[in-house]
């Protein structure tokens, strides 16, 4: 009798030792994945660096979007900037106003 007692107690505290373990591994596995799985914290801080690099990239875009309907706007028939249209008439026809100061780059 004495042998059944101990058998059934070591059952006992055997089962709530696996039960404590798996418990255990569980909540490490959520751990891991709340840290490193893809909606993680790591995520999000990397989610968070491309939003700022896609911001700026963005602000840039903006900028040159900008840039070139200002001068897209100069060259509307309705209104063409006499100086831009000399400076692009210049630049196709490859001449130069005999008033102009030209300097010769023979580097190459």
């Amino acid at each position: 009798m004495p042998d059944m007692v101990t058998r059934a107690r070591l059952k006992s505290i055997l089962t709530g030792l696996a039960l404590y373990a798996m418990a255990a591994a569980i909540v490490g596995y959520f751990g891991i994945n709340a840290y490193t799985g893809k909606y993680g914290l790591n995520a999000r801080q990397e989610l968070d660096q491309e939003i700022i690099a896609l911001t700026s990239e963005l602000a840039r875009l903006k900028r040159e979007r900008a840039e070139g309907e200002q001068r897209v706007s100069l060259l509307r028939s309705e209104k063409i900037d006499p100086d831009m249209l000399d400076e692009r008439a210049r630049f196709q026809l490859q001449f130069v106003n005999p008033h102009d100061l030209v300097r010769m780059n023979t580097s190459n």
